[in-house]
Parts: C-alpha cells; sequence; structure tokens
C-alpha cells in the first residue's frame, strides 16, 4: 500500500529565489532529486531550508527560477519563454502529487483519525468504502490502526505525527515532504516517527526531509544538501556530505551537532 500507482516523483529545482522583503530566504537555488530517493537537508537555523520545501508545493510562491516534477511546472504554466501563476483551484490539484508532513502535525482535532485520513481522497473523488480501505491500510503501516476510532487531539505528539504521515500519503502521492517532522516532539517519541519515514524510505516514493537527525540522514539519505544564508553549500551523498565534508561551513556546522 506504500507504493504510488503514478510511481516517477523526479525533482528538478531551477536557478529559484526567494524574497521576504529585501532579505533573500533563497538565491539561486538548483538541485535535481532522481524518482525515488531520499534527500535530507541539513543546516543551521534560518539557512532557508524550509522555504525551499515550501516552494517544492508552492506554499511559497518563488520570485525567480521555477521548479518542476516530472516535467510539469509547480505553480504554473509555460507560454513561450513566459511563466503564468495557476489558478487556486490548479494548484490544488498540482498538490495531490506532494504529500506534506508539518512540524506541528496540523490534524484536525475535531475529527477522529479515520475522518482525517478519509477528507481529502472523498474531497477528490475517491470512492469514501475505497478511501476507508486505505485507511486502515496506512494506519497499519504506521502501526496505528487500533486509533482509528480515537480524536487526534487526545493522541500524543508521536502518535499524531504518524497519523500526519498515514494523511499525506492518503492521496497516493509522488513526493512527499517533511519539515523537521520530529522537531515539535520529546525526545522519546522522536524514534517512532522515523521509524516510520525509514520505512517510507523503501517504499519507491521521492522524500524530501528537512531534519536536524543527523544519524537519520546518514542511515537512509541517498543525498544530503546543505544549506547556509539561502545557498546550497555542499550537496552529495550522505556518506560524503557527513564523513567527508569538503567545505569549511559544512564542517563546522557539523563538528557541532555530531
Amino acid at each position: 500500500m506504500l507504493n504510488s500507482p503514478s510511481a516517477a516523483g523526479h525533482i528538478a529545482i531551477t536557478r529559484v529565489s526567494k524574497y521576504f522583503g529585501k532579505h533573500k530566504a533563497l538565491d539561486n537555488v538548483s538541485l535535481e532529486l532522481k524518482p525515488g530517493s531520499v534527500t535530507v537537508i541539513i543546516g543551521p537555523s534560518g539557512s532557508g531550508k524550509s522555504t525551499l520545501l515550501r516552494t517544492i508545493n508552492h506554499l511559497e510562491r518563488v520570485d525567480e527560477g521555477f521548479i518542476q516534477i516530472d516535467g510539469d511546472y509547480i505553480g504554473y504554466r509555460r507560454e513561450g519563454d513566459k511563466l503564468y501563476e495557476l489558478k487556486e483551484r490548479e494548484i490544488l490539484r498540482q498538490r495531490v502529487n506532494v504529500g506534506y508532513v508539518f512540524q506541528n502535525f496540523n490534524l484536525f482535532p475535531h475529527l477522529t483519525v479515520l475522518e482525517n485520513l478519509i477528507e481529502a481522497p472523498i474531497a477528490h473523488g475517491v470512492p469514501r468504502e475505497q478511501a476507508v480501505a486505505r485507511a486502515y491500510a496506512l494506519l497499519e503501516v504506521v502501526g496505528l490502526r487500533h486509533k482509528a476510532e480515537a480524536w487526534s487531539r487526545h493522541l500524543s505528539g508521536g502518535q499524531q505525527q504518524r497519523i500526519a504521515i498515514a494523511r499525506a500519503l492518503a492521496l497516493e502521492p509522488k513526493v512527499i515532504l517533511f519539515d523537521e517532522p520530529t522537531s515539535a516532539l520529546d525526545p522519546e517519541l522522536v524514534g517512532e516517527v522515523l521509524d516510520v519515514i525509514k520505512k517510507l524510505a523503501r517504499s519507491g516514493t521521492t522524500l524530501v526531509v528537512v531534519t536536524h537527525e543527523i544519524g537519520f540522514a546518514r542511515e537512509v539519505a541517498d543525498n544530503v544538501v546543505f544549506m547556509v544564508d539561502g545557498r546550497i553549500v555542499e550537496q552529495g551523498s550522505s556518506e560524503a556530505v557527513l564523513n567527508r565534508p569538503q567545505h569549511p561551513r559544512t564542517r563546522n556546522f557539523l563538528s557541532r551537532v555530531l
């Protein structure tokens, strides 16, 4: 139940810049991620990691450059040499292919776990019976089938984040984005969430994970991207970047977090 029938998920980020007022949050970022790969983005606070993640599904619009998933422009259509921003309805349709797991879970507290999982699929035309069957299968994957009828607000932080991951999978996306998925959790709950992401890493879905969990990056990442001041300073295999960093900023950062 983890593999997407529309598997692919090739991400191409091309010369992307993003401003907040005069502050340049992203500075000419280019990155290519293969289908089914696991990419971990690391770096100090304020380096642009989460902003980059949010541009991949157009939660933040880019000011320069463009992003494509499987050749489709995200948030835009191209006519000749110009890009025109899509209407919100078309952007929402694109987001079906890109699951997003937030730092603070963002579950609906007035809905049960099952209702949280089936709401989006039903809104996108999936028959209720089919949506419910997939929801139960995803709850098995995250080890929480027995919580289907529980109110989401009554769950622990780790359980809520595992439900949030199941919800991100409900529409069978090509890509799943994780924005510091363990940073709001008590330390003893971090492992249960990382275990679920490790399981997903073997599923063929393209994963992009912003995290401070270097041990997790070492274990599951195909690529590690290190960012500072809105720029990619270093990228490569986890083995290369984490064990043999070339840039002094990377070396300095890793010496403080390892």
